[in-house]
């Protein structure tokens, strides 16, 4: 399965916050808080939500809302695509 972007993996968190295209570009900041961009605990759940359904990448709760930035939850959900 290929990886997953950080465009893909903002797609999915506008899709789930119903953020508009304002939001600041995580390619462009991706080290920044999901805070400061705006996206809260409940986004992030629904993110996993997502993220199991289209990647089949099993995170729990916990591990989801640990990581404070797109970069962070990328290299994770990649991580686990990589050891399938």
């Amino acid at each position: 399965m290929p990886l997953i972007t950080l465009r893909e993996l903002q797609d999915i968190m506008r899709e789930c916050a119903g953020e508009d295209e304002s939001v600041q570009s995580f390619e462009q900041a991706p080290d920044t808080t999901f805070e400061d961009l705006g996206y809260d605990s409940l986004a992030l759940l629904e993110t996993h939500s997502r993220i199991k359904r289209d990647y089949g990448v099993e995170l729990s709760d916990d591990e989801v809302t640990v990581f404070k930035t797109p970069k962070e939850l990328a290299d994770l959900v990649n991580t686990q695509l990589s050891a399938v």
